[in-house]
């Protein structure tokens, strides 16, 4: 389903009454309430909209591309992880960047003050095992 047609399944599920479910002491509903679905339905898809996404810095050069989210204990997206240089994955050093560092500007996820030779430089992100 295209996200057009969901968006507006979305906005029919908003404008009709909700059904008043009872709780039961002890359970947790699953899912997302009516009123959190326009929230998930305009927010942005890791998959569609980030992840693969080219990072460049302030003077439109590309620095990186995003391979990674990693999303805190705390369930609050933390840090994008940036793939740096390297040819078929040979010569490649990932690193995490703070997300509240990266801005998207005329579709372009941008980290100002950056270069490639900067990134490089920073420590290599490693997966815990």
């Amino acid at each position: 389903m295209k996200f057009t047609g969901i968006l507006m399944l979305a906005g029919i599920a908003l404008m009709t009454s909700t059904v008043a479910q009872a709780q039961v002491a002890g359970s947790t509903p699953l899912g997302v309430a009516v009123a959190e679905l326009r929230d998930v339905t305009l927010g942005w898809s890791a998959k569609r909209q980030i992840l693969g996404q080219a990072v460049f810095n302030d003077k439109s050069e590309q620095i990186g591309a995003i391979d990674d989210i990693v999303i805190a204990p705390d369930k609050a997206v933390s840090y994008a992880i940036v793939g740096v240089g390297g040819f078929l994955g040979a010569g490649r050093h990932d690193v995490a960047i703070p997300v509240n560092q990266l801005t998207l500007n005329d579709g372009k996820f941008v980290l100002a003050g950056a270069t490639k030779d900067a990134l490089k430089d920073m420590p290599a992100f490693e997966y815990a095992h």
